[in-house]
């Protein structure tokens, strides 16, 4: 099913109505200026940034002036091409890194709000699902309602769980993780981290901390840094993102609340302002409801009818 990424009006029946009012405009080897502008517009407000949106406005002047657009079919491919071509474009590896030998070491970063511990209990349950053993480490120690969060999730996949009390150094929490978790033998280890605003100074120096402790404790690790973004916040999204990459070098992106927000485009916006590959997508409450990424299958959801 696909992603309901726009609300009652999807992407491309926007493009639609602006730029295929007058097929024949098409048919005989143009667009005008006015319906070039009017489909910037349509894209930037669909918050897939200003350097994408620009050359995508111009692929499609380009493909129309030599004829190769002469109807909607048409219209709504080359879109589809392009969007998938951006997040194809860079940094784009949507695997997993996995270490040499367990184990895997996973940090997951992001603001509050923008769905991380939850994040973290998906992923938790998609890796138990694969016969995974896997420990969650609570260091997002500034909310008492993360730490008891994840702990549920630990509950209900099946993991190990280390934790302390609120206000705990989080980057000794980490630590502690990792200790665990190569006594334990565990294959993967997902470490929860603060989410106080992304304009904070002392956040980003604490998230530096437990990047160099977790370095320091295991050689390798982190073997992921993930970023979660929440997709229906814009592009303040792409702020944040370029926020925490400069704290932290970040290995993949997992936009979240994509099943009913008309800014999907962001998912764009973001991979082309930090180059950084989008690894996840969020739809959903539920365990299952963290879907492995694919630029062709999203851009086809993108512009879906």
């Amino acid at each position: 099913m696909a992603l309901d990424l726009l609300g009652k009006r999807s992407l491309w029946q926007r493009i639609k109505e602006i730029a295929l009012t007058d097929v024949t405009v098409l048919a005989r080897g143009g667009v005008d200026a006015d319906t070039l502008e009017r489909l910037e517009q349509t894209l930037l407000e669909a918050d897939l940034g200003v350097p994408v949106t620009a050359r995508m406005v111009e692929e499609v002047r380009s493909r129309a002036a030599r004829g190769l657009l002469s109807n909607a079919d048409d219209f709504r491919l080359v879109i589809v091409e392009l969007v998938a071509a951006a997040l194809r474009s860079g940094n784009a590896d949507a695997a997993l890194h996995v270490a040499p030998a367990a184990p895997t070491v996973i940090l997951v970063l992001g603001v509050t709000g923008a769905g991380k511990t939850t994040t973290i209990g998906k992923l938790a349950a998609r890796l138990r699902s694969e016969g995974k053993s896997v420990l969650l480490g609570a260091g997002d120690t500034f909310r008492a309602g993360a730490i008891d969060q994840l702990r549920i999730w630990a509950t209900r996949t099946g993991a190990e769980f280390v934790g302390a009390q609120p206000g705990a150094d989080p980057a000794a929490v980490a630590f502690q993780s990792i200790d665990a978790g190569v006594a334990r033998g565990v294959d993967v280890i997902i470490i929860d981290t603060a989410g106080r605003l992304h304009t904070s100074g002392a956040l980003m120096d604490e998230l530096r901390k437990v990047h160099r402790v977790v370095a320091k404790r295991l050689e390798g690790a982190p073997h992921e840094a993930l970023l979660v973004l929440d997709g229906t916040v814009g592009q303040n999204a792409v702020q944040q993102a370029r926020q925490f990459a400069e704290a932290v070098p970040l290995t993949g992106l997992v936009v979240t609340k994509l099943d009913g927000t008309a800014r999907g485009g962001v998912v764009v916006a973001v991979h082309e302002a930090v180059d950084v590959p989008v690894k996840f997508l969020g739809y959903g409450e539920q365990a299952a409801d963290l879907r492995a990424f694919d630029a062709g299958r999203f851009a086809a959801e993108l512009l879906a009818g």
